[in-house]
């Protein structure tokens, strides 16, 4: 657990003041987060959540069942806040909240991805993302962090990015890359920074810049053959956005610097790179939490299929013969409305797919959503990544298609404990790799 989270502007509470403030914060949530009393509301207990949750099906915890893990929320919430009374209320677990049950919340709200699976197989559409995301949030303003996200969100706030690279290293390391470009093309393809004026900001995954190099070189080379003028930002240089697991005021400011950037550099839109919650954020929030949108919002694969389809590039799909299959990421099929597109750009650059089971909205999470990367966290994250592991294993793929910063994160690692032969690589690398320059 974090003891740093001073970045994140939130009050210290004593532990024996948590229950009665938790108590309030909650009252004050169900005001004004609606789907909260909503979900809490209709659920009726079906069961219909427990064997589709990725979580539950590699932990076996009771907890972790979405409708178990909500329950202790939802003893909570009839007990004292529900409308009306119910002789029944004693056959539901009610309780007031105490030390014993704001444990509860955090080991189990840390153990859920906010992946949104269980939502597509819920009869009523609930969405225990949603609800997992309120409860961190108010375990926050219990000073209830973990390290790792406190870290990042530091990280990010200090530096505009989520490793804390600071700005002459993010320029060495352009340069670096450049140079390679340079040897591996003979073409001088420039990597801009702060350009004014340039057509589009593209806004990376900062993994980007040192262990995901490929895939920058990559959009650096398909900009270079569309002939669009683009840029990094020196402010922002990550996609992903941290406060949407658990922080809404970071989520808010994060967001405000990327659009404060494009309007410094005076683009025309901003393109996100390969970050599955980063591109939700930006996609689903960013109206709502912001403002209008002075410049429209897309995705790098949107981007790139829209040159593709004009025909402004062209891929050779021998450059990638080997067998690929294919993982959505959580936040494109479930929650940002990238479920075609990559498919598209995938055909027109490999040889061999081979489609994975289950698939697109329906597909498993990789296990490391919404945070859960930690190294202290490794056994939990080999449990959650189990169901996704089986999956792939079934295809008999040579390579593992995961266009998302976490999962690429997540996946080695998980497919080396599982024993899968397979590697794990962005969509930019393979596209990367197929185009005719």
């Amino acid at each position: 657990m974090a003891k740093d989270i001073n970045h994140l502007n939130l009050p210290v509470i004593p532990k024996e003041k948590r229950p009665e403030a938790a108590l309030k914060i909650f009252g004050e949530m169900l005001k004004y987060k609606r789907s909260l009393r909503l979900y809490l509301d209709v659920c009726t207990h079906c069961g219909a959540c427990a064997e589709q949750c990725h979580s539950y099906l590699g932990t076996k915890d009771f907890y972790n069942m979405p409708v178990a893990r909500v329950d202790l929320v939802r003893r909570v919430y009839k007990k004292v806040f529900a409308p009306g009374q119910s002789i029944f209320r004693s056959w539901d677990g009610v309780k007031n909240i105490d030390q014993e049950t704001i444990n509860l919340w955090y080991k189990y709200f840390y153990q859920c991805n906010q992946c949104r699976r269980c939502s597509i197989f819920c009869p009523k559409g609930i969405d225990t993302a949603e609800i997992t995301i309120a409860m961190r949030e108010l375990l926050a303003h219990l000073g209830l962090v973990p390290r790792f996200h406190a870290g990042i969100t530091k990280n990010m706030k200090n530096t505009g990015n989520n490793m804390g690279t600071p700005f002459p290293a993010i320029l060495d390391g352009i340069k670096f890359l450049e140079e390679e470009l340079k040897e591996e093309t003979g073409l001088n393809i420039p990597i801009p920074m702060d350009k004014k004026g340039a057509e589009v900001l593209f806004n990376p995954s900062s993994s980007d810049l040192y262990t995901n190099t490929d895939g920058l070189m990559a959009v650096s080379k398909i900009f270079y053959k569309a002939g669009v003028s683009w840029t990094l930002s020196s402010r922002i240089a990550e996609t992903a956005n941290f406060g949407l697991f658990f922080h809404e005021p970071t989520m808010r400011e994060h967001n405000r610097k990327l659009m404060e950037a494009g309007k410094e550099l005076g683009v025309q839109r901003i393109v996100a790179g390969e970050c599955g919650h980063g591109w939700r954020t930006w996609r689903m929030f960013t109206g709502t939490i912001n403002g209008p949108l002075p410049f429209p919002v897309v995705h790098l694969f949107e981007e790139v299929l829209g040159y593709y389809r004009e025909g402004c590039i062209q891929f050779d799909k021998s450059k990638n013969p080997e067998v690929v299959t294919y993982h959505d990421p959580c936040n494109y099929a479930r929650g940002g409305d990238l479920i075609e597109q990559p498919r598209e750009l995938l055909g027109a650059c490999v040889e061999r797919y081979v489609k994975m089971s289950p698939t697109a909205q329906y597909s498993y999470c990789c296990g490391g959503g919404s945070g859960i990367l930690m190294e202290e966290a490794m056994d939990l994250r080999m449990a959650l990544g189990h169901a996704k592991a089986e999956s792939v294993r079934n295809t008999n793929a040579d390579i593992l298609c995961a266009p998302c910063a976490i999962c690429k994160a997540q996946l080695p690692v998980v497919m080396d404990y599982y024993k899968v032969n397979v590697k794990v690589k962005g969509l930019s690398d393979l596209m990367g790799r197929a185009l005719i320059l």
